[in-house]
């Protein structure tokens, strides 16, 4: 039997696979090749992820902390014993400190909108006890504020249309690691590639330039590449007339940003930057692709909004083949107020960061956060600033319930762990933010032992409570009807995926002045914001690695294989001055935390800058890792996360004081 699914993991592509059972036993998986994206093929993660399904350390049964917080030592219950015991806390939290005392924290585990964070999965149930909302701000937000800032919309170009562009701009991103399939559309192109990233990637290798700015430093190079734009009288005239505002007061902010200034800023050779503004004035289309990573920086926001702006300058938003993809998640027209129904809240309640999970643990007020649900979230591998997560995680007074597949360095923490349904198990619905489609999933294969889905684990504890509400009983195909009202479902179904036809961008105009940024405390003009974090020493990014995907597949044996140790790389010039060489183990340190990991010392990377990969978990690489050393601090619109906003301090460490990796500690198991 073939079943149609979607992958639910927090990549760009929102793949479309077909897994094959046998005896109720999923035995294969690959990408569907009647998708228009997927086209047969997954990545080298997903091409795995049947060994997850079955994997021997995978948790199927409802289990109850017997140790310390962080030991991971539990024991077996029923999931009767369970309900009683997260309804008895709940019901007991309630009445001391009110419902705005639980915090259901979900992660980007799962981006699907009836089992994961799109749809905020169980929120019905934490809308009736009267709970914290969590805002999403860890993953895209400040971008999307940007674009929304400049277009209106966070939808930008349709990345299928890449094919017809002329100049391509792949600023910050690295597709063949991270959603490898738009590279199909590059290529299918012909377009002269230009690669703007630190790091001389995989992506990088294959593009025909490079460009390696200082990390966040984008908008400076934004403004300079237009400079030159305007220098030259290459400016679209009919287009910034009829569809832009503000360019008048634009134009001034441009005028400021010399590729000699710039080329300060970004580090780049001056002769770099007027080449790439000359290339850019002369070709049309010119399309940008830029994703996440770029805005996680104290300016990550602004920078999206200012990169949005040049192809308003150049027209070439009116162009098929031009404009930026960014995210199309503003295309999609879905049914999420039906599906969240927050107007089953009690009365308002406050808003929690997702980014700040350390502050909202160990600093937030009036209540105190007493009883938090993990939903598809790894916080202490994921969450900025691991030392003050995992402060916040150990407190005593915190009644903490995690749902998940795997003995993750946030389970150790946990009182109560519920075993939780895989995708081929369970119905959702995914949509794409790196492409136009809807992708339907159908179970495949009952769950094994004692695992259920999100949904029913919420109907079931709704249930045991004695909650009253009909809407928290819906069934998993209700909540997708809600849902995808204003589509096909049945075909959708059929099919199992749908092609959503974008909107127009710009909704309006392209606002040069913004002011709705305005209105928000911002410049109304597109600038420079720089990156913040103090210090001298280098600046580190943490991109993402090409075999984890976060710290999805982080325990999986063969991913762990292939990744290798830990590793940071240095250029030469900044190795030298460290007196490290390649194969030295060294201490990454700042005032935050630090982590050890094996220098590589290459020219891949440029001066003054440090590169690591995200991912890993502490418990299997024997201590703490990257997001030891990073804020928890605020990027400038949304309160997006500042990842690679992060300045450390590289030593050489002698390799027989490295830490050596720490048992798994956990008594559950298949």
């Amino acid at each position: 039997m073939k079943v149609l699914g979607a992958c639910p993991l927090d990549c760009p592509d929102g793949c479309s696979w077909v897994v094959t059972v046998e005896d109720g036993v999923a035995v294969g998986m690959r990408g569907n090749k009647e998708h228009p994206v997927t086209r047969g093929a997954l990545c080298v993660k997903v091409n795995r992820y049947l060994e997850q399904l079955h994997a021997s350390d995978r948790i199927t049964h409802p289990m109850r902390r017997v140790g310390r917080k962080g030991e991971g030592r539990f024991e077996r219950i029923s999931w009767g014993e369970a309900l009683d015991e997260i309804g008895s806390r709940l019901t007991g939290i309630i009445d001391e400190y009110g419902g705005e005392a639980i915090w259901p924290f979900h992660g980007t585990g799962s981006l699907g909108f009836i089992q994961g964070l799109e749809g905020f999965s169980g929120r019905r149930f934490f809308n009736v006890l009267g709970s914290s909302l969590m805002d999403p701000t860890i993953c895209s937000v400040s971008g999307s504020l940007g674009m929304k800032y400049t277009l209106g919309t966070s939808g930008g170009m349709d990345p299928e249309d890449f094919v017809k562009s002329k100049l391509i701009l792949l600023w910050g991103t690295n597709p063949l690691t991270s959603g490898h399939h738009v590279w199909k559309f590059i290529q299918d192109s012909g377009a002269y590639t230009v690669a703007i990233d630190p790091v001389r990637t995989r992506t990088a290798e294959r593009c025909d330039e490079h460009l390696a700015p200082l990390p966040g430093t984008d908008a400076a190079l934004a403004l300079g590449l237009m400079h030159v734009i305007v220098s030259m009288g290459a400016e679209d005239a009919e287009f910034i007339a009829e569809k832009t505002v503000g360019w008048d007061e634009f134009r001034t902010r441009i005028a400021e940003f010399t590729p000699e200034r710039v080329a300060g800023i970004t580090g780049l050779p001056q002769e770099k930057i007027v080449a790439l503004g000359e290339r850019i004035a002369r070709t049309r289309p010119t399309a940008i692709r830029a994703s996440q990573g770029i805005q996680r920086h104290a300016g990550g926001g602004m920078a999206l909004r200012t990169m949005a702006c040049l192809p308003g300058v150049t027209g070439d938003w009116a162009i098929p083949g031009g404009g930026l993809h960014y995210s199309t998640t503003g295309h999609f027209k879905l049914g999420l107020p039906d599906l969240v129904r927050f107007d089953l809240l009690p009365n308002p309640v406050r808003m929690l960061s997702q980014t700040r999970i350390g502050e909202g643990l160990l600093e937030v007020d009036d209540p105190p956060v007493r009883a938090l649900f993990v939903i598809a979230a790894n916080p202490v591998g994921s969450n900025p600033q691991q030392g003050k997560v995992i402060e916040g995680l150990s407190r005593e007074d915190l009644f903490t319930v995690v749902l998940e597949h795997f003995p993750t360095d946030t389970v150790d923490y946990a009182d109560i762990v519920l075993p939780a349904t895989m995708q081929p198990e369970h119905l959702d619905v995914i949509a794409a933010y790196g492409n136009m489609y809807l992708v339907w999933n159908e179970p495949a294969v009952d769950p094994p032992g004692e695992c259920l889905s999100t949904t029913e684990t919420f109907r079931r504890l709704a249930r045991h409570m004695g909650l009253t509400e009909p809407s928290l009983y819906d069934s998993d195909e209700d909540l997708a009807r809600q849902l995808l009202k204003d589509y096909d479902i049945d075909r959708l179904r059929s099919e199992g995926f749908l092609r959503v036809e974008p909107g127009p961008v710009p909704k309006d105009k392209v606002q040069f002045v913004s002011f709705r940024a305005d209105k928000a405390g911002h410049d109304p003009l597109p600038s420079y914001i720089p990156p913040s974090d103090p210090g001298d020493g280098l600046v580190l990014i943490s991109a993402a690695s090409h075999y984890f995907l976060n710290t999805t597949f982080g325990n999986n044996p063969e991913l762990r294989r292939r990744a290798g140790e830990s590793r940071i790389t240095l250029h030469p010039d900044d190795a030298a001055a460290r007196e490290i060489t390649d194969g030295t183990t060294v201490l990454v340190s700042n005032t935050r935390g630090s982590f050890e990991a094996i220098a590589e010392v290459s020219d891949r990377i440029r001066p003054g800058v440090a590169a690591t990969t995200k991912g890993r978990w502490a418990k299997l690489t024997g201590g703490p890792t990257v997001n030891a050393t990073i804020a928890e601090r605020d990027s400038d619109f949304g309160g997006g996360a500042v990842f690679h906003d992060n300045r450390v301090e590289v030593k050489p460490r002698p390799v027989a004081a490295a830490h050596e990796p720490e048992a798994v500690r956990y008594s559950g198991g298949a």
